[in-house]
């Protein structure tokens, strides 16, 4: 299988998604002056639900299917039947982001990358009126997956009226809670016992309709999990552009076979290196060895994969102080430095030799 070149310059500085703190600008500001060469669309947890990750795609997903709204309870969120008050705030805080982020980033040329939970994730989280998970009801996971395609395909439409000038759009589909999925580790609503797991078959046959659905000429789609044990294999297969994984817990062998695999079939990369809570102190070095080390174990020090790579945070920024997210932002943005350098190096003493 031949796969499109990648849209970002080789190891660019980007986000997973989440900010610290309430104002959108604010948030919009930072990220357009640490991340210049691949944005992203900033998600506020703090402002309260809807803002959340769940909250921000059930809004979009209102705007497709009214009976797919969602509310709030007081474990979480619950399919409410109709447009509430809940949904209507979502979509309020994402027109905030989104006039935020169109502000900060006037004429920008480069990818914009958006962020939406995945079916799986959304499945496992969001409750049916009666009180179960939609996990349980393989129905409703069709219904959720095919609401988020067309959620998908509306947002981004909207983000290319916004950004003209963008070279390409990418959409993240964040699945954290994918591996428990299929480990049946999800619990139901009694607490005494967990949903069936799901087999990797189904997993692949919601998972590749929805990534299919979303990727278009300008639009490269595919799935972040930060979980210690991220299905990189079901992912590829599954047909994603890119997977994205907090590198500083790959440590099994089986991991980086799966790393490996990836990036030789083309599949991109976006490598959790900086931690995403703030630290006492963070070396330039302690900061890319993350994805050095990784790529060194599956024996890929060869400048050409760094194309296929962009470097992240471990994960989402929401836990982190508004002072550790400039910074963390900023050591992403030295990683690709780093490891571009290391390229330059690498080819000159190629030339030399």
């Amino acid at each position: 299988m031949t796969r499109r070149p990648l849209p970002w310059r080789t190891a660019a500085a980007t986000a997973v998604g989440s900010m610290p703190g309430t104002s959108a600008l604010e948030a919009a500001r930072i990220i357009a002056g640490e991340l210049p060469d691949f944005l992203h669309v900033a998600e506020l947890p703090a402002r309260g639900p809807g803002a959340d990750m769940i909250g921000r795609t059930g809004g979009l997903l209102a705007l497709v299917e009214r009976s797919l709204s969602l509310e709030t309870t007081p474990l979480g969120w619950r399919v409410a039947g109709g447009l509430g008050r809940d949904a209507r705030r979502a979509q309020s805080f994402l027109g905030e982001d989104l006039d935020a982020f169109e502000e900060s980033a006037v004429d920008y040329a480069g990818p914009v990358k958006a962020q939406l939970v995945g079916p799986w994730t959304l499945a496992a989280a969001v409750e049916l009126p009666g009180g179960e998970r939609i996990l349980r009801d393989p129905g409703a996971v069709r219904d959720i997956a095919e609401a988020l395609a067309e959620a998908t395909r509306l947002h981004v439409a909207d983000l290319r009226r916004r950004f003209p000038k963008a070279s390409a759009f990418v959409v993240q589909f964040d699945e954290p809670t994918l591996p428990a999925v299929l480990a049946g580790r999800i619990g139901t609503s009694s607490g005494l016992s967990s949903y069936r797991a799901v087999g990797a078959q189904d997993a692949d046959r919601v998972l590749r309709w929805v990534l299919a659905s979303a990727s278009a000429d300008d639009v490269f789609a595919g799935v972040h999990c930060c979980a210690q044990d991220p299905p990189v294999e079901l992912l590829c297969g599954a047909g994603a552009d890119f997977v994205g994984v907090d590198l500083t817990l790959a440590q099994d062998s089986a991991l980086d076979d799966a790393l490996g695999a990836a990036l030789d079939s083309g599949v991109g990369l976006l490598a959790g290196c900086v931690p995403s809570v703030d630290v006492d102190r963070l070396t330039e070095a302690q900061a890319s060895s993350p994805l050095r080390d990784v790529l060194h174990r599956v024996g890929l020090d060869d400048p050409q994969w760094l194309d296929l790579v962009a470097v992240t945070p471990t994960c989402g920024l929401a836990g982190a102080s508004p002072q550790w997210a400039r910074i963390a932002l900023a050591a992403c943005r030295s990683v690709g430095r780093i490891v571009r350098q290391d390229e330059d190096e690498a080819q000159d003493g190629s030339e030399n030799g």
